[in-house]
């Protein structure tokens, strides 16, 4: 717990003065829930670490080399698996690249993107129960665009799973929260 409790500090000084797009929320709610999700579903010590941390490195002054320091190779890495590598892409060549490497990623990096999505797209839930078809205009990409990065995500998440390791929780309840969010 010890690691755990570590993230959480270093997360929040790291992510301090940031929000959540389009919302007065402070951004550290997010990795806070990211790691809530995955210690709810029992991951790891090490994923959960790493799930808080996961955008330490993507959008904060904070280097891979930092993480590796304070928490090791094995949760640096982790974070890296999760990360975008150059923000100066556009935005879909930066999905594509999150897709096509989640079909190959490892169970941890794939447990943690789960419970960045489910989280990002449960916030979007949320505001669209309150503003309706509005929510889609703080997206530089609107509706459908987002519908096919979170269904390309959640079929990348689910590729090449053992029968134990596609049992993890998170990954239908992102399905359920996918279907639920772009019904039609």
């Amino acid at each position: 717990m010890k690691m755990i409790e570590k993230a959480v500090s270093f997360s929040a000084v790291a992510h301090d003065g940031q929000y959540r797009k389009g919302l007065s929320l402070p951004y550290f709610s997010h990795p806070v829930t990211v790691g809530f999700y995955l210690l709810e579903a029992g991951a790891s010590e090490e994923v959960i670490a790493a799930g808080i941390l996961h955008d330490v490195v993507e959008d904060t002054a904070t280097t891979y080399e930092m993480v590796k320091k304070e928490f090791g190779q094995v949760i640096a890495d982790l974070v890296i698996g999760c990360s975008e590598p150059d923000k100066s892409l556009s935005w879909e060549e930066r999905k594509t690249h999150t897709i096509n490497a989640l079909r190959r990623a490892s169970f941890p990096v794939k447990q943690i993107a789960c419970a960045d999505k489910l989280h990002n797209l449960t916030t979007i839930k949320s505001d669209y129960e309150k503003e309706g078809e509005q929510v889609w205009v703080r997206f530089n990409r609107g509706k459908e665009k987002q519908r096919w990065y979170y269904e390309s995500v959640y079929t990348s998440l689910v590729a090449n799973l053992s029968d134990a390791e596609s049992s993890f929780s998170l990954f239908s309840k992102l399905k359920n929260l996918i279907d639920a969010v772009f019904e039609d």
